[in-house]
């Protein structure tokens, strides 16, 4: 009897052992998805073009299930730029010194991203912003939920591939100004809406117009610079926008049909 009393203890003991492991395995695991959109106010910024900012990507779901998706937090409007729009949202005192394991383990991310600095390549912008985090001093709020394409997660090279994203989100090239634009095989056209500082800090935004001589696009694509003849407003197909990025990590909102006011 006693034997079999200590068969039981020992089971019981490993039992609980499996499910502490277990536990802390899936803490590691799965991050819920926080309500940092639950209360969103409008903000928004005018004479953008050529200003910085930076995203700090969150990463949350379940490593189990291979579901991820990344809160976007932008720098719009803080950290010493002007409210209204432009200055520099992203200072570089701040951005360098921010430690990103730091970041993850702050804000129970499983993963984080920093992207930015990065330059805007819109006049205006205007955004439902949800929770504002503070990352080591540089304030960001959330605007957006991003789904982790597979393809990034297996290390796939997404130059040029089609994103998807959801977003309350509106902005604009204004009459008058430059607009960076990309043409794919089947007819559709994609306009940057921000250049990135992270692959070639030294990218200057009085060069983007001659981005065409540096980019090594698949067959099929072109670059092109116009100045605009009327306002572009981009859209959204219910919340749904597309994105694509260049090799040096310049992104790009699809436009035409249900994503602008028309394609230029």
């Amino acid at each position: 009897m006693e034997t079999r009393k200590k068969i039981v203890w020992a089971i019981s003991i490993v039992a609980l052992l499996v499910v502490v492991a277990a536990i802390v395995v899936y803490s590691k695991a799965v991050s819920d998805v926080p309500k940092d959109d639950a209360q969103t106010k409008e903000i928004g910024g005018e004479g953008l073009m050529g200003s910085r900012y930076t995203e700090i990507l969150l990463v949350f779901g379940n490593a189990l299930t291979g579901n991820f998706t990344a809160g976007v937090y932008n720098t719009l409007g803080l950290n010493g730029a002007n409210p209204g729009g432009g200055g520099d949202s992203s200072p570089a005192g701040i951005l360098d010194k921010i430690d990103m394991k730091r970041v993850k383990e702050d804000n129970g991310a499983l993963s984080t991203v920093k992207n930015g600095p990065r330059l805007w390549t819109v006049d205006y912008i205007g955004a439902k912003a949800g929770k504002e985090r503070d990352f080591q001093g540089l304030k960001a709020r959330w605007v957006m939920w991003f789904p982790i394409p597979k393809e990034l997660l297996e290390g796939k090279e997404l130059s040029y591939a089609v994103m998807h994203a959801r977003r309350d989100t509106s902005m604009g090239i204004r009459k008058g100004s430059r607009a960076y634009i990309l043409d794919d095989p089947q007819g559709n056209s994609w306009v940057m809406k921000s250049a990135s500082l992270i692959k070639d800090p030294n990218q200057k935004f009085e060069n983007l117009k001659d981005l065409g001589s540096r980019l090594k696009v698949p067959a099929g694509w072109k670059f092109r610079s116009p100045i605009l003849e009327r306002d572009l407003v981009f859209m959204t197909d219910n919340g749904n926008t597309q994105i694509t990025q260049d090799e040096l990590g310049n992104t790009y909102d699809r436009v035409g049909g249900p994503y602008s006011n028309f394609k230029p």
